[in-house]
């Protein structure tokens, strides 16, 4: 949990903290409890604001590399680049936060306290904020959010970087509209199963924070949880960090979920179950509530302790030379080694749908249209919560630097985001009849899909409509009827009817930051191969999705969906081919609490390099109704040659065969398994596709 940081240091933290407390007055200790802590100049304690975002790079602070939104990092299934890129985001934020304070600085965005990431399940493809998490599936998303905690944190024996903060606890997904009175109602299995694991990795990673949700959750508030947050995460968790409130997320508890008559009540009851740090205005009534004999001065001290515990850990009361990390340079800020992180991580996050008779990458084409309206939008490459910088490559600037001098590229919108009119420009048909190929640059932007109150084409940032918007699909159309091949590059952070029998090629690029152009170009003209897999299953129709207020897993992602999807699970494609064989067990029968050990072959029968994304699911037979049909245990990215073979080790360990029961607890099911090994989840659809699957069967016996 001290995320490197030494017993020595940590006990040396704890006296000057005892030292700092003894001295405050009951005032000074609850203004220290607000996301805006007031100055206290007598103990000399500096005004501090708490509120920081890094979901893909420093946020709301001016000049940071922009790295893909958090879905296309989880796109790229990589944890070893999530930590380089939480590295680089923590590089930029030290650098920026000790730049800002030496120009007397200290307001919102320019601290150390960021509240980053959301490890909440994207359950329902609707939900407008999914494109901030990494997925559907709980151990996708608590393996890469682990290693980015572990990243933008450090490992300093003696300071934290910055700290991380595991958001939003827990079951939390929409709809946005209702959040801030809705109350998630799931089921223990579903709660210990599907909501929690990320939450419970990021712990066990060291993560600092944890922010609570606006919603209630069994019908309690979470910020004010005491199954969540004193019963799941400091008491079977062990989580010694701190726990601040969703913003104004305590305001609601008495103006929209009514389980309170007022702010000093509401005040009361997030305090004494643990929530620490009030993101809002409710804790300005602790004094009203200490009066009133709604809470003891202890509970404040236990809060305050833990909030200043996180800002020594930061060295905000040492001398600035005795902190190692205030002496990185700002020139690392948009470096050309942070650049080439994100156009990486922008490459590898792609995700190929569709490439009929090899028509990508393009070779030989002397005139190209690239058309569409997010061609040249930098919404469709920002997502939400982002910083900003001089070097933002859009889709059609990539393309046009990437081309020769003897290729012509031309440009033409073609048609509107969205619109109640088609607008259709005629002209942009006819001119694409002139070119060798067309590419169309559509999908969706931060406009049309985000957070409450900040996607301006909704009300409530959530999507009610699965189709791509109608002037897009009719331009479409109307380019499909000329003898011009096109491809479309779909930009978005959920999953799209993709109109693929319209097109020759389909690229999925999600909102892939300031050096998405540049890593389009990488991918359309085959300087990289695309090896982007789905972290969330694509539905044929939102009518195969159970209602959005449903909580239950029944019937969502891929581990309990058994209708068959556009596009599963995991699914992508390469511009080389995969073929798995062979996989044979150590043992075909192993004993409950060991491990699951194999072996398989995997080559690259095509002639390109390239790297695959290997994922290992582990499904129970027997028609359990309950059990998930499988689930994701493993994954790895693995370079091949063109042509090569190697054999795979592989290993499951045996608390990723472990099932959880009705009753929410955890355990080894005995009876007959099936282990898969492939480029996409298991099913009848990803076959279709052409995806290279390997199983084998065994048994877990006493």
């Amino acid at each position: 949990m001290n995320q490197g940081i030494t017993k020595d240091r940590l006990e040396v933290i704890e006296k000057r903290i005892d030292k700092l407390i003894g001295k405050m007055t009951i005032e000074e200790k609850t203004s220290q409890l607000l996301h805006i802590s007031e100055a206290i100049p007598r103990l000399d304690v500096p005004e501090y604001d708490w509120w920081n975002e890094c979901l893909h790079g420093v946020a709301r602070a001016g000049r940071a590399t922009v790295f893909p939104q958090a879905i296309g990092l989880a796109a790229t299934f990589d944890a070893d680049l999530l930590g380089k890129i939480g590295d680089a985001i923590s590089d930029e934020a030290r650098a920026k936060h000790h730049a800002a304070l030496r120009k007397g600085n200290r307001g919102r965005c320019r601290g150390l306290t960021f509240w980053s990431p959301n490890v909440n399940i994207f359950r329902d493809p609707r939900w407008g904020r999914g494109h901030e998490t990494y997925g559907e599936d709980p151990y996708l998303a608590g393996t890469l959010g682990a290693a980015f905690v572990r990243g933008l944190q450090g490992d300093d024996p003696n300071y934290l970087k910055i700290t991380a903060n595991a958001k939003h606890f827990a079951v939390h997904s929409g709809p946005e509209g209702c959040r801030h009175a809705f109350d998630a109602r799931v089921s223990e299995k579903d709660l210990r199963e599907t909501y929690l694991p990320a939450f419970k990795a990021l712990v066990d990673a060291g993560v600092e924070a944890v922010m609570g949700a606006y919603n209630k959750t069994n019908g309690e508030v979470c910020c004010g949880s005491e199954t969540l947050l004193v019963d799941i995460l400091r008491g079977e968790w062990g989580f010694e960090g701190h726990v601040t409130s969703d913003c104004w997320a305590v305001r609601d508890f008495h103006e929209h979920h009514k389980v309170t008559s007022g702010p000093a009540e509401s005040a009361a009851l997030a305090l004494k179950n643990g929530c620490d740090l009030n993101c809002g205005c409710a804790y300005e009534s602790l004094l009203l509530a200490l009066k009133t004999k709604l809470i003891e001065e202890s509970d404040i001290d236990t809060s305050l302790r833990r909030v200043l515990r996180a800002r020594f850990k930061l060295g905000m009361f040492d001398d600035e030379n005795d902190v190692p990390f205030s002496k990185i340079p700002l020139d690392v800020v948009c470096s050309e080694k942070h650049l080439e992180i994100a156009r990486d991580a922008a490459v590898k996050s792609v995700v190929l749908l569709k490439n009929k008779n090899n028509i990508l990458p393009l070779r030989d084409e002397r005139k190209i249209l690239v058309t569409g309206p997010n061609a040249l939008s930098v919404n469709a490459i920002l997502g939400n919560y982002f910083g900003l910088s001089e070097r933002l490559s859009t889709i059609l600037e990539g393309i046009v630097g990437a081309v020769p001098e003897e290729c012509t590229v031309t440009y033409n919108i073609g048609c509107l985001l969205d619109s109640p009119k088609t607008n259709v420009h005629d002209w942009a048909v006819f001119e694409a009849k002139e070119n060798d190929v067309v590419i169309a640059v559509m999908g969706l932007d931060g406009t049309m899909e985000g957070e409450e109150g900040d996607a301006i084409r909704t009300t409530d940032g959530d999507r009610m409509s699965h189709s791509l918007p109608k002037p897009q699909l009719e331009y479409l159309q109307g380019l499909a009827e000329i003898d011009v091949p096109v491809i479309l590059v779909l930009t978005g952070g959920s999953p799209i009817d993709v109109p693929a029998d319209l097109v020759e090629a389909v690229l999925f690029v999600w909102y892939p930051g300031q050096e998405g152009g540049n890593a389009v170009a990488d991918i359309i003209f085959g300087d990289k191969s695309p090896s982007g897999r789905l972290p969330i299953t694509f539905p044929k129709s939102w009518d195969q999705l159970p209602p959005f207020e449903d909580y239950a897993m029944s019937g969502r992602t891929y581990k309990y969906m058994t209708e068959e999807p556009q596009y599963p699970f995991g699914f992508g494609l390469s511009y080389s081919k995969f073929e798995y064989e062979g996989l044979k067990l150590e043992n075909d029968a192993i004993s409950a609490g060991s491990d699951l050990n194999f072996e398989f072959k995997l080559t690259n029968s095509g002639d390109v390099d390239a790297e695959e994304v290997i994922q290992v699911y582990i499904g129970l037979q027997g028609g359990y109704p309950e059990q998930p049909l499988w689930k994701l245990v493993s994954f790895e990215r693995k370079e091949l040659k063109g042509g090569e073979t190697t054999q795979i080790k592989a290993s499951v360990a045996a608390e990723e065969l472990k099932s959880v029961n009705d009753d929410g607890t955890e355990g080894f099911l005995l009876g007959d398994y099936t282990v898969y090994a492939g480029g996409s989840s298991p099913g009848k659809r990803s076959l279709e596709l052409g995806t290279s699957i390997v199983s084998a069967s065994f048994a877990i016996t006493l």
